[in-house]
């Protein structure tokens, strides 16, 4: 990706050496609140079919002159606010942590320009650097979590680190591999601005885990879909190098649930999927890719 002299988000947070940060103690990790790239406790399906619908209101109250966003934080959806928070603080000087503020201001503009070809203005989210562990609106975290956002504080969390572990552990290397997780975070962002973790977080709480595991599948490949989104207005503007896609597309696949469960434990356990198999993950960032389109990531009444 050819990223390097390009803007940097101000939107940086970095807590890398402050031990831990001191974000709000909120709602539960992990299921409780952040949604997270690497698998994790999960549910299946049904119950929220008609979800995307909230996409289509939410421009279409906007374009209305109704700001939906008051709507949603009158909520008690359990993650917080549904709104960004710009933050701007010194970020890190080292080139991962410049990378990373690249590929954030890079997902601003894109969203930014759909947002407003919806009538709606896009807020922002913060990302947060750290190192080790770290508080959050969401609970509190380790690096063994890998990264997360919490729609408490409408922050992303990256430990840098996990760079490095996406190429040894996961065999994902490449820096468009690394910007695929960014967007995935950002892909929960949107998410959560246009209703869709509010509603998923207000009605998983009368389904079972199976259900619910099904529902974070959809959820987590719409967020897929969106990163596919990103990727597509990026190729559009240029910035993207011979071997890019791929990098995503096989990170992609290595952190499916089936890969996943097969390499920790030697065979898989489908009602325990929360993130969708290696082929769902693929096939949902290449509709994003290939449509650039939000209409185009309806998850939510597709035959998984």
């Amino acid at each position: 990706m050819r990223w390097k002299g390009r803007r940097q988000s101000s939107n940086v947070e970095d807590r890398r050496n402050d031990g831990g940060g001191l974000g709000r103690s909120g709602g539960g990790f992990g299921r409780g609140g952040g949604m997270r790239i690497p698998v994790g406790r999960s549910v299946g399906g049904g119950g929220i079919s008609g979800i995307i619908i909230l996409v289509i209101v939410f421009f279409a109250l906007r374009a209305c002159g109704i700001d939906p966003l008051e709507i949603l934080s009158q909520m008690d959806d359990g993650g917080g606010a549904a709104g960004g928070t710009r933050v701007t603080t010194s970020q890190g000087s080292d080139e991962m942590a410049q990378f990373a503020g690249v590929v954030l201001a890079e997902t601003e503009d894109v969203w930014h320009g759909i947002f407003q070809a919806g009538g709606a203005t896009y807020q922002e989210p913060a990302m947060v650097l750290f190192s080790g562990q770290v508080r959050s609106a969401c609970g509190f975290a380790s690096a063994a979590s890998g990264p997360f956002y919490c729609p408490g504080d409408s922050k992303l969390y990256l430990d840098l680190d996990f760079f490095g572990e996406l190429e040894r552990r996961f065999a994902a290397s490449g820096d468009f591999a690394q910007a695929y997780v960014i967007a995935h975070e950002v892909g929960h962002h949107v998410q959560n601005i246009i209703g869709v973790l509010p509603e998923f977080n207000r009605q998983r709480q009368t389904m079972s885990e199976v259900e619910a595991n099904r529902m974070s599948v959809r959820v987590e490949l719409q967020a897929d879909c969106f990163a596919g989104i990103w990727a597509h207005f990026t190729e559009q503007k240029g910035l993207l190098e011979s071997g890019d896609i791929d990098e995503a597309l096989n990170a992609a696949n290595q952190i499916g649930d089936d890969t996943l469960q097969k390499n920790s434990q030697g065979y898989v356990v489908p009602d325990s999927f929360n993130h969708g198999t290696s082929a769902q993950r693929r096939e949902w960032f290449g509709r994003g890719l290939e449509a650039g389109r939000v209409d185009a990531c309806d998850t939510f009444n597709a035959d998984l």
